[in-house]
């Protein structure tokens, strides 16, 4: 019979780092509140140059049993995944003692989407004792906010593309497939899958540039949702700075995604940005994408 997670409690508090700033401003917002943080970046994902200043520990990918051991020591019962992570292929991990026991099951949830590989991954690490809570639990202050973010607003052609851009990825949900659709004039014109949101969008302003996407198709939304059904503790959609920046060169008039179920980073900056290029970015009413 598999051990129970622990209750829910205070003590140190262990984060996971993937790449990006979303980590350090959570462990900031975790610190804030008087908790202490013991920052995990995963080796050959997060960059080195963001942990110089601060206390860490480097951890690897199919490496649990040297996690844990350290998180245990630290007296860590709790632990938040954060930040970005490219799926790695299943023969490029090299597992410790720990892992490799947990091997067969490690393999199943790989025959999956990235949801169900997460989620998978919870319930072997909460078997181990540990209790994986969602970076929104502990720092909520990185979710998106109801309403606009910024100077501009949608207008109405912009609201029938984010309709029919939520109505798109509630119907694609349950495929475990991408968070993110870009719409322009009611016209589907870019799917996210494994490239991610910022290959997306790279891949409308080519096709912008090269006359694939008529002249007359202007504008456009980046519309982000979760998944129906998704385990929340994870991958939730997330928007910064550098998602404003490919809006802009994508050629799209904004950005709309789900208050209360997407992340920010660097908020401030994202709407510094998009008041500059003068694009909306907004938050949809919770319930918007069901």
């Amino acid at each position: 019979m598999s051990a129970l997670p622990p209750a829910r409690q205070e003590g140190p508090l262990a984060l996971i780092c993937g790449g990006g700033s979303l980590p350090l401003a959570v462990a900031d917002f975790v610190g804030a509140r008087g908790r202490q943080v013991l920052l995990f970046p995963l080796q050959g994902i997060a960059r080195p140059e963001d942990y110089a200043q601060r206390p860490h520990t480097w951890v690897r990918i199919a490496k649990f049993g040297a996690f844990a051991r350290a998180a245990r020591a630290a007296g860590c019962h709790e632990l938040v995944l954060i930040g970005s992570l490219v799926r790695p292929a299943f023969w490029q991990l090299r597992f410790d003692l720990t892992t490799l026991m947990l091997l067969p099951r490690i393999a199943a949830a790989f025959r999956g989407g990235d949801d169900h590989i997460l989620s998978s991954g919870a319930r072997l690490i909460e078997e181990q004792g540990f209790r994986v809570l969602g970076a929104h639990e502990v720092a909520p202050e990185i979710m998106v906010p109801e309403g606009p973010l910024g100077s501009a607003q949608p207008n109405e052609r912009d609201r029938a593309d984010i309709a029919l851009g939520l109505d798109y990825l509630h119907a694609t949900g349950p495929f475990d497939v991408g968070q993110a659709v870009v719409v322009a004039g009611r016209h589907v014109l870019a799917v996210e899958a494994a490239e991610g949101t910022d290959r997306m969008l790279e891949r409308i302003a080519a096709l912008r540039m090269s006359g694939r996407i008529p002249a007359s198709t202007v504008g456009g939304v980046l519309v982000k949702a979760p998944k129906r059904g998704q385990d929340r503790r994870f991958d939730l959609p997330s928007i910064g700075p550098l998602t404003v920046a490919g809006a802009v060169r994508a050629g799209l008039a904004g950005i709309a995604v789900v208050a209360g179920g997407s992340i920010i980073a660097e908020p401030s900056q994202l709407v510094q940005a998009a008041d500059k290029a003068n694009i909306f970015v907004v938050g949809l009413p919770a319930g918007h994408e069901q």
